[in-house]
């Protein structure tokens, strides 16, 4: 069976290698945010009133902002597979929880300008306070996240497969819908226990020597997984 592939990829301790939100928090954010953050790991909030709220505690200007987020790194991997599926045009698209101009900062720092990324949108409010949009919430979402994630990775095609690469549990309800998953961290945790198959990976070069194994060679027209494509649970 030979399908094309739409891989939908985590951002914060994913592609970076720190939560990018919790160390923008922890350096600008007034302490109530931690206090926020128990509400949400308690089930008391969704992560869109939590991530809004923490936001709306942060005192600090766009320079610092930046100055901040140009600190973070990237697993040094993700640009060659980022290269990796261009070559061979897999659809290759951030959907986070987090920060759509955490993300785009941090991809430009890397050279990596132009992804497509579906995430919480940031707004100033003024010269030192931000807030939070939700251009890709669904009102129905379990977990009342700001990204939807199992919505924004549905398929577009009905010969389509999606991957998914996540490491949290932001991940959690779209690794029930993934075709394929790759997993880390409190995700790979999560997979054990519900029984879901599952790749595990500690970096994105362990996913793209998966990828080269069990792809055709680049000449092909589509990109596809073999049928005899199996993985661990």
């Amino acid at each position: 069976m030979r399908m094309p592939l739409r891989v939908v990829c985590d951002f914060d301790g994913t592609i970076t290698k720190q939560d990018t939100a919790d160390a923008i928090f922890s350096r600008f954010a007034a302490p109530e945010w931690h206090d926020i953050e128990a509400l949400w790991e308690a089930g008391e909030i969704g992560s869109a009133a939590c991530m809004r709220r923490q936001m709306e505690l942060v005192n600090a200007s766009l320079p610092e902002l930046d100055a901040a987020l140009d600190e973070l790194e990237i697993d040094p991997a993700f640009p060659a597979f980022h290269a990796f599926c261009a070559e061979r045009d897999i659809e290759l698209m951030i959907v986070s929880d987090g920060v759509d101009y955490f993300i785009r900062r941090i991809l430009q720092g890397a050279g990596l300008p132009r992804l497509p990324i579906r995430a919480n949108r940031l707004i100033q409010k003024g010269e030192r306070r931000f807030s939070l949009g939700h251009p890709h919430k669904v009102q129905d979402c379990a977990s009342g996240a700001g990204t939807c994630k199992c919505a924004r990775a549905a398929p577009t095609a009905t010969d389509q497969r999606t991957v998914l690469i996540g490491d949290g549990r932001s991940d959690f309800c779209v690794a029930h819908e993934a075709d394929i998953v790759f997993a880390k961290k409190s995700l790979l945790r999560y997979t054990r226990e519900q029984g879901i198959a599952a790749f595990e990976y500690a970096s994105f070069a362990d996913i793209q020597a998966a990828f080269e194994t069990l792809l055709p060679p680049v000449q092909a027209d589509v990109p596809c997984l073999d049928q005899g494509l199996s993985a661990s649970a």
